[in-house]
């Protein structure tokens, strides 16, 4: 679910037009993009299975998409945000970041652990929508429409005539980007 996390942030954007939206899209990614040195490093691992493509990935991810790594990472960027846009964009900005391991805990196979480096070997965390390829698609396209759909009319919004076109072109292409992403995403299986 890459196109997905970025569609909930195109969601909190709609309601929360005072926040950045790059702060909202880094905030939704940034598992993903603590994951990225830890693989190169050979901290963390994916491994494919069956045809390989959408979903179909196991991950070593013990320590970027832990739960409690996941609510420390939430907490950082939430305490690093307040000193800059205040503490309710604090608050939604390190909700972002945690909605990252919510999505990953509905789409990914038992490969979440609890504690980082998953400590004392508990039972690690995953619902497996990823294995019904078709349901997690469209749950992910549910979430880059509505997305979409909420930033676009909130960008229609503005009173602002030349800010209204931006907004309109703005919001556009945000949705196309949430579309290729999740085309990209579907394209790889």
């Amino acid at each position: 679910m890459f196109a997905g996390h970025f569609g909930l942030a195109a969601i909190v954007k709609a309601k929360n037009p005072d926040i950045p939206l790059w702060t909202l899209m880094a905030g939704s990614q940034l598992l993903d993009i603590a994951f990225v040195p830890l693989l190169l490093t050979g901290s963390e691992s994916i491994e494919t299975v069956g045809d390989g493509g959408y979903g179909a990935g196991i991950f070593s991810i013990d320590y970027s998409h832990s739960f409690v790594s996941s609510i420390i990472i939430s907490l950082i960027v939430g305490l690093i945000a307040s000193r800059f846009l205040g503490k309710k964009q604090a608050f939604v900005i390190g909700s972002v970041v945690f909605s990252h391991w919510i999505l990953d805990v509905i789409v990914h196979r038992p490969d979440l652990s609890i504690l980082p480096g998953n400590l004392g070997r508990l039972p690690q965390i995953g619902f497996g929508l990823w294995q019904w390829p078709v349901a997690s698609m469209l749950l992910e396209l549910l979430i880059v429409v509505i997305g979409g759909m909420m930033y676009y009319r909130s960008m229609k919004k503005d009173i602002n005539k030349q800010s209204k076109k931006l907004g309109l072109f703005t919001s556009g292409l945000v949705s196309v980007l949430l579309i290729l992403a999740l085309i990209s995403d579907f394209m790889a299986r």
